[in-house]
């Protein structure tokens, strides 16, 4: 049996990774997201080993004394961290595994496994971002600027990841990750002026 493939995939909020990385796991054989341990509680409609693991505190820091994460870091009060065990077992199975986590966590992870294939997700302009940050409907103007600061400095760090996938039309970005994943990185989309000028002004 074949080594599975260990994929990042970083984005500034609001690029729309989390659902191209749920619709790759339902469209790529033998693809797994992983599932990372939290400290933080969980929601109503949250399930143990599903969604996250879920830990206390005093666990989740002997985790880390024991080296048992590739990756962790701690976001409001919270941690949050990858096992590095649980992702060598869906490896060592064959299962291609994508880690849905932010650019410091991916300069860990690089650390540990430098043969991990890295991709961002960039949307198609900063206008297009704060469209469907707002489209969401939950986020006061406050968050919305904090999130479209968080995205810029996201952004600057584009060229620390092997590929760039743009989100304008999903399908297509779907099928841009998928080429990744399989292999086919030759048929890819090329990038667009648009989106070099939005490098650019992250830059």
């Amino acid at each position: 049996m074949s080594r599975g493939r260990l994929v990042i995939i970083s984005a500034p909020s609001g690029a729309g990774k989390t659902s191209l990385a749920k619709a790759l796991v339902n469209s790529v054989p033998n693809t797994v997201l992983s599932v990372s341990h939290t400290t933080r509680s969980r929601r109503a409609e949250e399930l143990d080993g599903v969604d996250y693991h879920f830990v206390d505190e005093e666990q989740f820091e002997k985790m880390i004394d024991e080296g048992k994460f590739l990756e962790y870091a701690r976001v409001f009060n919270n941690y949050y961290g990858t096992s590095h065990a649980a992702v060598e077992q869906q490896l060592s199975r064959g299962n291609n595994v994508l880690l849905d986590i932010d650019w410091q966590g991916a300069r860990e992870v690089k650390k540990k496994v430098p043969e991990v294939c890295s991709v961002f997700v960039l949307p198609p302009s900063r206008e297009e971002l704060e469209r469907r940050l707002r489209g969401r409907g939950q986020d006061s103007e406050t968050v919305i600027a904090d999130r479209m600061r968080e995205a810029s400095e996201e952004m600057r760090h584009h060229e620390e990841y092997e590929y760039l996938v743009v989100n304008d039309d999903f399908d297509q970005a779907l099928a841009d990750l998928r080429a990744i994943i399989t292999g086919n990185e030759e048929q890819r989309r090329p990038l667009s002026t648009d989106v070099t000028n939005l490098l650019r002004e992250s830059a």
